[in-house]
């Protein structure tokens, strides 16, 4: 396409234009910290194409706790910004699809939003201390719930991704299931045990 952007570029400007909405305050963990951990989780098993680095970037764009739907205004806002930039309308597409993905309520449907979804849960499978600071974070994103329902909402979370059969279903982020499960059922019996 006449005009387009070089890959370089539009992944310069996408994380110049992403990254201030990384810093809003409410941010404990969706946050710019978390960008840069999903894509080192890629980069780190050289699965990173310049279509995931976007999306890493573009996934948690719009993040409100109280809001159900921060992928689609994500993947919105963000295809939106790649189209004003002259990006390639397959590319868009991909990477709109690739966002959608992170939303984790379905199995993916192709390798690279598989590797997306997995890295985006990589801290699930993190050293205990790590996934500590994860769980406090999130405590934090959503401390206008009350105490009780927090918990309750939180333990449903967590358990709906321990009932699954593989919580990674890429062989790249296949170490990290035992030690996510761990995690989780830990944090589980936190929420589930004496306030």
């Amino acid at each position: 396409m006449t005009g387009e952007p070089g890959t370089a570029a539009l992944l310069a400007a996408a994380e110049a234009f992403a990254l201030p909405r990384y810093t809003q305050p409410w941010r404990a963990y969706h946050n710019a910290e978390h960008v840069r951990a999903v894509l080192q989780a890629l980069a780190s098993r050289e699965v990173l194409t310049p279509a995931l680095a976007l999306a890493a970037w573009g996934h948690d764009l719009i993040y409100d706790p109280r809001a159900p739907d921060n992928e689609a205004r994500s993947a919105e806002v963000f295809g939106g910004w790649l189209e004003a930039q002259g990006a390639d309308a397959a590319l868009v597409r991909e990477v709109t699809a690739l966002i959608l993905a992170t939303r984790h309520t379905s199995p993916p449907e192709t390798r690279a939003e598989a590797l997306l979804a997995d890295a985006d849960l990589g801290i699930l499978g993190a050293e205990a201390p790590a996934f500590a600071v994860y769980d406090r974070a999130i405590r934090q994103e959503y401390a206008f719930v009350p105490d009780v329902e927090y918990r309750r909402g939180r333990a449903r979370v967590l358990r709906g991704f321990l009932e699954r059969e593989r919580i990674y279903t890429t062989s790249e982020f296949a170490a990290l299931e035992e030690r996510a499960r761990a995690n989780l059922t830990a944090a589980l019996g936190r929420l589930e045990g004496p306030a």
